[in-house]
């Protein structure tokens, strides 16, 4: 099968090994998903039914009951550690644009969300002599195309305290690849949190509930090449610095314990630079 074929095929961009799933904290305690027999019957997928909100209910999912939530919303996916009251990892598709939909305004929890789940506000992240924006995991503008999705995206589940230089530099530049890139070949974009062990970020546990990621990490999958990311939560994190934080994808592979259906020599590729943007592109 060649690439082609094979990215068409794609409906996850993870591949478990073996026929069972473990679900367990990393020394970073980020949850990350391992195969293992003996923990098959600890999984348990309940799909929530009956339940409505402002727009569509999401699909739920709970994969070990109050502790991980499998969120499936209007053309994206979130993992929700209930402990950490915040999405661990996200999954979409992002297929050529043909919407103009407007990023909403507002932020939202989620009420089919069990609270304990989710943040405990969605108002802005200050705390004193601290702010830190609303940083979205998947971005409104690559889900422009869907009223449902768009507003989902302003579900609290899909944000999580960002570095304003962060949020608005090295991460908003990894979106305006996909934006780009999208139009040329669809891409299956994976990507999560980096807990970490620094207290001293932790400014919005009394207000929210939430700790804050030390980093973000992004992999971009297309037919024929794929690019990954490792960025600090940090206002250091500026565009200009995104290549400086370039890994290949075995990298991601090695610390979230999976493998990523790729062929060797895309997922060992290790670019330079990143994806430069086509000259034309419209990145609204």
């Amino acid at each position: 099968m060649d690439g082609i074929a094979r990215a068409m095929m794609i409906k996850s961009a993870v591949r478990i090994v073996r026929p069972s799933l473990e679900i367990f904290m990393s020394t970073q305690y980020s949850l990350i998903f391992r195969s293992q027999n003996s923990m098959w019957h600890a999984l348990i997928l309940l799909i929530a039914t009956g339940a409505t909100n402002l727009v569509n209910a999401a699909d739920i999912r709970e994969l070990i009951p109050g502790k991980i939530l499998e969120v499936h919303y209007e053309g994206f996916t979130v993992w929700l550690d209930c402990m950490k009251r915040g999405a661990f990892r996200f999954e979409y598709t992002a297929t050529k644009d043909t919407g103009t939909l407007p990023r909403v305004a507002k932020f939202l929890l989620d009420s089919d969300v069990p609270g304990e789940c989710q943040q405990e506000s969605a108002a802005t992240y200050r705390a004193p002599g601290v702010s830190y924006d609303r940083g979205h995991l998947v971005p409104a503008n690559h889900l422009d195309g869907s009223a449902i999705g768009i507003r989902q995206s302003n579900f609290m589940t899909n944000i999580l305290p960002q570095a304003a230089s962060m949020n608005r530099g090295a991460w908003l530049h990894t979106e305006e690849i996909i934006e780009c890139y999208r139009d040329i070949k669809d891409l299956h974009v994976v990507g999560g949190v980096i807990w970490g062990f620094n207290p001293h970020d932790d400014y919005f546990l009394e207000s929210h509930g939430v700790v804050t990621a030390d980093y973000f990490w992004k992999v971009v999958i297309a037919s024929d090449d794929a690019i990954a990311w490792i960025v600090p939560n940090s206002d250091l994190a500026k565009a200009n610095m995104l290549d400086a934080y370039l890994v290949d994808v075995a990298t991601i592979e090695r610390l979230l314990g999976e493998e990523f259906d790729l062929p060797t020599e895309l997922s060992t590729k290790h670019p330079e630079q990143s994806w430069p943007i086509p000259d034309g592109c419209n990145k609204g």
